[in-house]
């Protein structure tokens, strides 16, 4: 659970402020300090954790716990007392890190001060790892370079696996290819090397016996997996439109605490619509063509209206408990990322989890219907308003 407090943090405060601030912006709570804004170039000198979030980021300094960092182009050159994660679109880590670090994004590298002293799980599509590790190291990805000596295990889940001259395993190499490759013995000795075939038919077999076994529960890994990534979804979701349209939000909010019946019959006439225009776009043969994308529609009213039914239910019971009604837009991200944990939570109870996130689905897809059906009916009334007139005699 301490990674998914991690993740969600990390996420709720990195994603609700890339790109929406152009100043960089400071606050603490704590020992924590949370770091935002467009480009940012900040000396770190924490007693706590740090978060940073940045289009651009690049940290430096000294960091006493642990270190969240997130973005478009993201650079670490922070001492790390404790752990580090990293996500962005590039990720380059050139510190030493005291204990584990994680780090996920399309292109991951650890330079040659990059010194992990604890494990290192690195996920993107081309990975290089220059950096050396001194407890185990993980990579997944399409491309992977290696170029470091790891002192504990190392396992490799890669299309492509090279070798750098400074990559020395002390551990055991368990690396998954589509073909087995030559391993040389200076980087590990054959008895330490183990090969797994990795082929793109392996996912089908194994949902396939999956699926002659059902009914089964899946693993406690998978079901952890899957919720952090939903709920990150949709943490990014609430923060771009917290970011960038917040007033509009805080309009479909106040109309669902104004009106939750209305936004409910408004919801269950628009989703009725929506579906009903899959078999109606098919039976015309002309539209069949269209059907995925009404089917596309569907998916993005349903999630838009779920996160905004989160969002209404889990203000009013912020503002009924603290009675404030002008929290800061962090404030509200995080009540929103709270939220949407709980609610997902009751997923795992059957039939009332259910229950409880359609309603919020019909309550949040009504506001939406509503707000679209008045804004075009005061463009008609607007585009018609001398013919509504009253005739004078």
């Amino acid at each position: 659970m301490q990674f998914v407090r991690n993740a969600l943090t990390a996420g709720a405060i990195s994603v609700f402020c890339t790109g929406t601030f152009a100043d960089t912006i400071r606050t603490h709570n704590g020992d924590d300090v949370f770091i935002t804004g467009d480009v940012v170039s900040e000396t770190l000198a924490t007693s706590g954790d740090a978060f940073a979030s940045a289009r651009t980021l690049l940290t430096t300094g000294e960091a006493a716990g642990d270190l969240h960092a997130t973005g478009f182009d993201v650079r670490v050159a922070t001492s790390v007392a404790e752990d580090l994660y990293a996500a962005g679109f590039t990720v380059v880590v050139q510190s030493q890190i005291a204990e584990d670090l994680t780090a996920a994004g399309y292109n991951v590298r650890t330079e040659a001060g990059g010194n992990t002293l604890g494990n290192a799980r690195l996920f993107g599509r081309t990975i290089t790892v220059e950096g050396p590790v001194a407890g185990a190291l993980l990579a997944a990805g399409q491309d992977v370079f290696l170029n470091a000596p790891i002192t504990g295990d190392v396992r490799i889940m890669a299309q492509s696996l090279t070798f750098g001259p400074d990559a020395v395993i002390a551990g055991t190499l368990t690396y998954s290819t589509s073909d087995p490759i030559a391993v040389p013995e200076r980087v590990a000795a054959a008895n330490r090397v183990v090969f797994e075939r990795a082929e793109a038919s392996d996912a089908w077999d194994e949902w396939d016996s999956i699926r002659h076994e059902m009914p089964m529960f899946p693993s406690v890994a998978t079901m952890l997996f899957g919720f952090v990534v939903t709920l990150l979804f949709f943490v990014v979701l609430g923060a771009v439109m917290l970011g960038y349209m917040p007033k509009r939000v805080q309009t479909l909010r106040e109309s669902i605490v104004a009106a939750p019946g209305a936004s409910m019959l408004f919801g269950v006439v628009g989703l009725a619509m929506l579906i009903g225009l899959v078999p109606v776009t098919g039976m015309t043969i002309v539209g069949l063509p269209f059907v995925p994308i009404v089917i596309l529609a569907i998916a993005v009213a349903w999630t838009f209206g779920y996160a905004l039914g989160v969002y209404a239910v889990a203000m009013r019971v912020w503002t009924g408990f603290t009675g404030e009604t002008e929290p800061t837009r962090v404030a509200r991200l995080l009540v929103f990322t709270a939220g949407i944990t709980l609610i997902a939570l009751l997923n795992y109870i059957p039939f009332v989890g259910w229950v409880a996130n359609f309603t919020l689905v019909l309550l949040g897809l009504g506001a939406i219907i509503n707000a679209m059906f008045q804004y075009f009916v005061a463009r008609s009334v607007a585009a018609t308003g001398d013919d509504l007139e009253p005739t004078k005699d």
